[in-house]
């Protein structure tokens, strides 16, 4: 019977076509079926591997793209772990930025009052309860799985008490009177877009956004200002801030920051209304 190390070197080849660090990822696999963390494993390198039937089995399933996050159940965001499922969007880096700067603004207002439009596995609305003491938000999706999931982690952290999950169409069930901000990475990209691989394995309403790519944004946009919410934080596409930037234009805003990813790519957008200016 092979060691960890032999298994490790034996499989790293099949997902060198899928990811930069196959070895790793084979790591994390041999992780996941052991229940170990990887201090274990170093100090196990030389001892018999009895998992490899389950190992290859997981290998298998990840060189065909589908992500590692789906088989671990499990990703990373903010230096926290969240638990993930298929059927919902898998949390990015660069949503930690949108988090950080929402952050700043909430951290002024007393007892803060959000809104959060397509929760998926809540990173966002749970990063803010844990950042925030007196935080109140409300937290909607139109995908009931993701909601059960988001309610999995905001339990997971002890801030269910802080967030009331809605299954809801931007604002349609919810009622958001005096509240401070509306924050949301929403779809926004375009339909006929073809995706990477290991992407066609999520959730295409929590991708696309229209034939254009920007008309959620836009429809959140018009939601935020009539229901006279006076900030809203956004994720978007890299190549919408031209359109956005001229769409809310016609709102007079106070003040608007695009700001980008670590990529350096445009990715979304921070914007204080004149709170009552634009209500009809």
């Amino acid at each position: 019977m092979a060691t960890y190390k032999q298994i490790i070197k034996t499989y790293s080849p099949f997902l060198k076509e899928v990811t930069h660090i196959p070895q790793k990822e084979v790591e994390i696999l041999l992780l996941f079926l052991l229940e170990k963390n990887t201090i274990w494993l170093h100090l196990n390198y030389n001892e018999e591997c009895k998992v490899e039937d389950k190992l290859k089995v997981l290998v298998k399933k990840r060189a065909t793209n589908y992500p590692l996050e789906y088989i671990i159940k499990k990703a990373s965001f903010y230096g926290e772990t969240f638990i993930v499922n298929d059927g919902v969007l898998i949390p990015r880096p660069e949503t930690e930025i949108l988090v950080e700067k929402a952050e700043v603004i909430l951290k002024s207002i007393q007892t803060p009052k959000v809104v959060e439009i397509g929760v998926g596995s809540g990173i966002v609305s749970i990063m803010l309860a844990l950042l925030i003491k007196d935080i109140k938000i409300i937290a909607v999706d139109i995908n009931s799985k993701a909601l059960e999931l988001a309610k999995q982690n905001a339990k997971k952290f002890n801030v269910e008490d802080k967030i009331t999950f809605v299954l809801s169409d931007i604002f349609t069930e919810i009622d958001v009177k005096n509240f401070d901000m509306c924050i949301s990475n929403p779809p926004y990209i375009q339909d006929s877009f073809s995706l990477p691989l290991n992407v066609k394995y999520e959730p295409s309403t929590a991708l696309f956004g229209g034939e254009i790519g920007d008309e959620l944004l836009k429809k959140i946009i018009d939601s935020t200002v009539k229901n006279n919410i006076k900030y809203l934080y956004c994720e978007m596409g890299y190549d919408q801030k031209i359109s956005l930037g001229k769409y809310l234009e016609k709102y007079n805003p106070k003040y608007v920051e695009f700001y980008k990813d670590y990529e350096k790519h445009d990715r979304g957008f921070c914007v204080e209304f004149n709170k009552d200016e634009n209500v009809k």
